[in-house]
């Protein structure tokens, strides 16, 4: 049989066959279409918004940087994900080597990790730069910035790494085919033969530990931003402080609720069909993608009104001039 290694005691397949929303049978073939626009318009405006980043010159600071690096790794996140999904609609194409699969695994679950500590490294830089407003310049620094997405990165390395090096040691005989459009590792675990509860509790001490302490850091940090918010004196200012950690806060939001949702859902609801669950793993990978770059695009009005500037308004009655504020009441950073 195709993919089978044979051994005297180990035998186990060395490749498998991805099939995305088994319950369709024949018609997997008409979801190309919804699923590739979908890749498209997250391409396009994760694109859109990293693109004016780069290009204004106003806009090459730190927390600007950090929003063009997290849509960054949305489109990492996408391209991961959506491509091996679309072939795995069509037999000829849906066969995945053992190894190609651990390392859709691996690159899956290290940009949603990598994706929340982003998350915390833009907390911190919030933080320095409300709380300590006139400090900002010299703490928050590009050797601090790339040193910070470096250990992110590491944190991420580290978090993933044990889960997917305990896939490799398992021993595939029960099945070769993955009823899943990606390597997600609950899929690949029902095909085991063996004892995989190690992996499995690894798999969920992992995931539930880094949930429960990045919430933590992440309410410490925006409580303490909220508050010194609420104490800046000018309006102007704390308005604009406000709105920044709203937009940061919607997109928590969208990230943990539904990575949050999905894991609930997929160990509440074991009736329901295999396509039901594979909605809900698209839904969760992709979903942050899609409205990550509608919310800084919308929300964030440095790269909006860059945004627009193909659309220029008509013009409009300057207002009159306001007397300056005070030294210490200056504009936030960034």
């Amino acid at each position: 049989m195709s993919g089978w290694s044979n051994g005297s005691t180990n035998a186990s397949y060395t490749s498998f066959l991805l099939v995305g929303f088994p319950g369709l049978r024949d018609s997997r073939a008409l979801l190309v279409l919804p699923f590739l626009s979908l890749y498209l318009v997250i391409l396009s405006a994760n694109g859109l918004v990293i693109h004016t980043v780069l290009v204004q010159r106003s806009l090459h600071q730190p927390m600007y940087l950090l929003i063009a690096l997290l849509l960054a790794v949305n489109i990492c996140a996408a391209t991961t994900v959506v491509p091996a999904m679309l072939l795995s609609f069509f037999p000829t194409f849906s066969r995945i080597s053992l190894a190609r699969c651990l390392l859709q695994m691996f690159c899956i679950y290290f940009l949603i990790v990598f994706d929340c500590n982003i998350l915390l490294v833009m907390a911190l830089d919030r933080y320095v730069a409300i709380c300590y407003p006139l400090r900002y310049p010299e703490i928050v620094t590009g050797q601090l910035l790339a040193g910070l997405v470096g250990v992110a990165a590491a944190r991420s390395t580290c978090i993933v790494a044990p889960v997917v090096g305990l896939a490799s040691r398992v021993r595939f005989c029960r099945s070769d085919v993955i009823h899943h459009f990606a390597c997600e590792h609950m899929a690949l675990m029902k095909l085991s033969c063996g004892d995989v509860s190690l992996n499995k509790t690894v798999g969920l001490t992992v995931r539930i530990f880094n949930r429960v302490l990045d919430m933590l850091l992440l309410g410490a940090s925006y409580s303490r931003i909220i508050h010194a918010a609420f104490r800046i004196s000018s309006g102007r200012a704390r308005s604009k402080a406000l709105n920044t950690c709203g937009s940061h806060l919607l997109v928590i939001f969208t990230v943990y609720s539904s990575t949050m949702s999905s894991s609930i859902v997929y160990r509440v609801a074991r009736t329901a069909s295999q396509d039901v669950h594979n909605l809900l793993s698209a839904f969760y990978l992709l979903l942050p993608c899609l409205v990550n770059p509608i919310i800084y695009g919308a929300r964030t009005k440095e790269i909006r009104q860059h945004l627009a500037t193909p659309f220029p308004r008509p013009p409009r009655q300057a207002p009159a001039e306001k007397p300056q504020s005070p030294p210490l009441q200056k504009e936030l950073p960034g």
